[in-house]
């Protein structure tokens, strides 16, 4: 406990200057002034141009109004949204639930796939099985996102009509039970699930063949075995708990990123979470919800860092020293 409490006061330093670089970056960026988007329109009178700038808070001085965001933000206020003019935090809260359906699912199944296969491709070093999970994951890990997000719609969507295009579930469907939705939602989130698991795969076998391989080198791995240890008591109680450390590391970080969405997917598939939401707000030069979005995936990743720092401490006690 201590040693998490030691990384707090630097975990809150470092959300205050997420939260300063946030308020500061998007109205230094072009185009990101609302007066020009919005408030310099001919089409708007007087009267209008100024409510506009009171509603979007461009009445006050800058540093007004950063201190009106820090309010703000501490109270679960993100602004409002230059186009759908509603509050940040509403629209947000919407999208969050289908981009944690999609990448918890595929988060979940790339981590257990990842760390099976890599140990076996470890504990069989040399094998064809170890040549062939090597190869597979360098190939998922170099592919495009996008590229094989496109290759899936145009095979299993497109030539083979097996699962939709997009969406979350069919449009004006009237679903007559809680089955029949969770069916149409499974349904619609296969290949997108699919495509993300064999991106996020390829980085969880490399980091967990390497790792393991390094610990089944170690000299209390050769006394394991001395002892008459079965394989399976070695890889499980021995090997395994001291190759964990990095991959805690990668699942951390990536759940911290991938709370933002996998926008690449999310726009291929047109699945309504939050980094479709992401793709809609940069075309629309959406900039308050921008700032949301990117503020959430900043705070997520901290807060992944200090999930990674106690896992560190149940896997490895020596952490503490």
């Amino acid at each position: 406990m201590t040693f998490l409490l030691s990384r707090l006061p630097r975990a809150i330093f470092t959300i205050f200057i997420i939260l300063v670089i946030n308020f500061f970056l998007f109205r230094l960026m072009p185009g990101a002034n609302s007066d020009r988007n919005l408030v310099n329109s001919p089409r708007f009178s007087a009267e209008t141009k100024a409510q506009l700038r009171k509603t979007f808070g461009l009445d006050k001085p800058l540093g007004t109004q950063f201190l009106v965001y820090l309010a703000n933000t501490a109270r679960g206020r993100l602004g409002i949204s230059f186009a759908q003019k509603r509050p940040v935090s509403d629209i947000i809260r919407e999208k969050v639930g289908p981009t944690l359906l999609l990448v918890g699912t595929a988060e979940a199944l790339a981590i257990v796939l990842g760390m099976s296969l890599g140990a076996l491709a470890a504990w069989r070093r040399g094998t064809w099985w170890d040549i062939g999970a090597v190869g597979f994951s360098l190939t998922m890990y170099s592919v495009p996102t996008f590229w094989l997000g496109i290759l899936m719609v145009s095979m299993f969507c497109v030539g083979l009509r097996a699962f939709p295009t997009f969406g979350m579930v069919v449009p004006g469907e009237v679903h007559a039970s809680s089955w029949l939705y969770a069916m149409d939602v499974i349904h619609h989130m296969f290949l997108p699930v699919v495509t993300l698991t064999l991106v996020l795969l390829g980085g969880y076998l490399l980091i967990m063949k390497e790792s393991l391989t390094g610990v089944l080198a170690e000299d209390y791995i050769t006394t394991a075995r001395a002892k008459g240890l079965t394989d399976s008591v070695i890889l499980s109680r021995h090997a395994l708990p001291n190759a964990m450390l990095p991959m805690v590391t990668l699942i951390a970080l990536n759940l911290g990123f991938l709370m933002g969405g996998a926008i690449e997917i999310e726009t291929v598939f047109s699945w309504p979470g939050l980094g479709r939401l992401m793709f809609e707000s940069l075309q629309s030069r959406d900039f308050p919800v921008l700032q949301g979005i990117f503020l959430i995936i900043t705070i997520m990743v901290v807060l992944a860092n200090l999930l990674a720092d106690w896992l560190y401490l149940v896997l490895d006690p020596r952490v503490k020293a």
